[in-house]
């Protein structure tokens, strides 16, 4: 009779803690790591993991699953990369709590936020709930190849109580601020990990207008936090435009040191203020210091847009002459744009919008770069568009084209517009490792037209502990703690992140040496039709879940053990050893 599920054997054990790895066999039973060591027992099941190493899920602290969450089994890109349990719920947005009567308007704040086209989310939400603690129920039916946790959005949570007077940004009364914080206080108690909101001007619904929580003042935001405080559980996840640094961590760290809620703010480097990252790290610092836990959520890449005829932007998209073609399907456009008279007349124009974004950053071409099939994202100065139309004799504005209409029409750019500020991952590397920081922002499940980076687990990886050659690189057990421990312990999910005796059983079995991030690429697998920007890797030998095999060389199994997480986790109390 075999004694366990499932036995991993002789492979490179890297286990979360930061310590250096060693070689072991791990046995794995109910769901569990039952024992690491020398295994003699058989496994029902066995993989041979030699020359392989073995890790844990990745913990994706920063996704927007909350509407694929309804529709799908999958929670892919995620699943894809290693990683084995997503928390979802950020930057404010999300479906719940929500009135029959607000569906579209939170459809339209998703799509304007998340890039999630409006038929999509029509067509794929159930809407079969109207309270948080009825999403939740929600969910609890459905089964996942990953684990799935969420967080109460402070939208959502403004517009159930206010309605019109919310989305449009007035002043919470005391009762309005009451009634959140009761809404808050449940959903903690009935599962939420904690709450979040955005401050920033970059969220805006479809139709261009602010998102609801953008001016909340502090009361109100103390107020809910105070409500966690009153359940003794939950964290707060926020997003800010830090327009005035000072004022705002100062009021950040108010909301801490009243409510005792751990805190986390997502952080990037910008063009517009390429030190200001350093100013939010030292408040992050000072808090530490006085016992507060204010955290940032940082990334390892550049957080960019991809360029395409097949996707949402393209370096033409604020043209009038582009628009004259844009609405029509994909095959004709790309033929119109192989006109000569079409393409000179496109080529000879001016972007006409009054958007920012589309007349400066789609026209920077000097930070644009070819993306190859094996995307590096940090490339050279070589691979802008500006140097190779240079070294070519064109227009950048021709190059762009012609790139973009090869394969087919399906040729793709990349725009890096955060954390690329001085052309290299060196402000990354310095937010990475600063002891008050945690891997965020993969923003997986959501700008399914514009950004695929629900692929961070994996880059983390191959680029900052083996490829890098343009600075300084970390070691394979630290980034892996970062994004296993390091992550479940933010949120409060303490049963995983580690292989240990007793832990759950949500596993990686590497390939390490021939991990190999691929090109993204367009799928058109989602509800309506939809289109969505997906990216696979190859190196992932097996994913394990709860003891369970999701997925073996990059192939999903038919396995589906994830399920709604409810709340924190307690670590293992008794822990079997071997």
């Amino acid at each position: 009779m075999d004694a366990y599920d499932l036995v991993i054997r002789d492979g490179l054990i890297v286990d979360g803690t930061g310590g250096e790895p060693y070689s072991a066999d791990v046995a794995i039973d109910a769901g569990k790591i039952f024992k690491i060591g020398a295994v003699p027992e058989k496994g029902r099941e066995e993989i041979d993991a030699r020359g392989l190493i073995v890790t844990p899920g990745f913990v994706d602290i920063h996704t927007h699953y909350d509407g694929q969450a309804t529709w799908d089994d999958r929670l892919t890109p995620s699943s894809q990369h290693g990683v084995t349990t997503v928390v979802m719920g950020n930057c404010g947005v999300g479906f719940a709590p929500c009135k029959a009567e607000d569906h579209d308007r939170l459809i339209r704040l998703m799509e304007g936020v998340e890039d999630i086209p409006f038929p999509v989310l029509t067509e794929g939400l159930p809407w079969n709930w109207e309270s948080f603690e009825d999403y939740l129920t929600a969910l609890d039916t459905r089964r996942f190849d990953i684990d799935v946790a969420t967080q109460l959005p402070h939208a959502a949570l403004r517009v159930f109580v206010m309605g019109e007077r919310g989305a449009n940004r007035e002043d919470a009364t005391e009762d309005d601020i009451a009634q959140m914080a009761a809404i808050a206080r449940d959903a903690v108690e009935a599962g939420a990990l904690g709450f979040s909101t955005s401050r920033t001007l970059n969220h805006r619904t479809s139709d261009g207008q602010p998102t609801p929580t953008l001016t909340a003042s502090e009361a109100e935001l103390t107020g809910i936090a105070m409500a966690l405080e009153g359940a003794g559980k939950g964290v707060l996840q926020f997003v800010s435009d830090f327009d005035e640094p000072k004022k705002e961590t100062a009021m950040l760290r108010r909301i801490v040191e009243r409510s005792g809620r751990p805190l986390s703010v997502s952080l990037a480097q910008s063009d517009v203020a390429p030190e200001g990252w350093r100013h939010t790290l030292r408040t992050m610092e000072q808090a530490a210091a006085d016992g507060l836990i204010m955290r940032a959520q940082v990334c390892g890449r550049p957080v960019g847009v991809l360029l395409g005829l097949e996707l949402t932007l393209n370096p033409f998209s604020g043209h009038d002459v582009y628009k004259e073609i844009a609405k029509q399907p994909f095959e004709e456009r790309v033929a119109r744009l192989r006109e000569p008279e079409f393409r000179a007349r496109l080529l000879g124009s001016m972007p006409e919008s009054k958007n920012p974004f589309v007349t400066n950053m789609l026209r920077n071409f000097g930070k644009i770069f070819v993306l190859n099939d094996a995307p590096d994202y940090e490339p050279s100065e070589e691979f802008t568009l500006a140097y190779m139309a240079r070294m070519r004799g064109i227009s950048p504005q021709e190059l762009a084209l012609d790139l973009m209409l090869e394969d087919d029409g399906k040729g793709m750019l990349y725009l890096p517009f955060l954390n690329y500020a001085g052309s290299n991952l060196d402000p990354s590397y310095e937010m990475l490792k600063h002891p008050n920081t945690i891997p965020g922002l993969s923003d997986g499940g959501a700008h399914v037209g514009t950004i695929c980076d629900g692929s961070f687990p994996t880059s983390m990886l191959t680029h900052w502990t083996r490829d890098r050659t343009r600075g300084p690189k970390f070691s394979l057990e630290w980034i892996v703690k970062r994004q296993s421990f390091d992550t479940a312990e933010a949120v409060g999910l303490m049963d995983r992140g580690l292989l240990k005796p007793g832990y759950r059983a949500d596993v990686n079995i590497i390939d390490y040496e021939n991990l190999t991030l691929h090109k993204p690429d367009v799928a058109y697998d989602l509800p309506a039709g939809g289109r969505r920007l997906i990216q696979t890797a190859s190196g992932y030998v097996a994913t394990i879940v709860a003891g369970e095999v999701i997925s073996r060389n990059g192939h999903p199994t038919e396995a589906r053990p994830g399920r709604l997480v409810r709340g924190a986790k307690q670590a293992p109390k008794i822990q079997v050893t071997a």
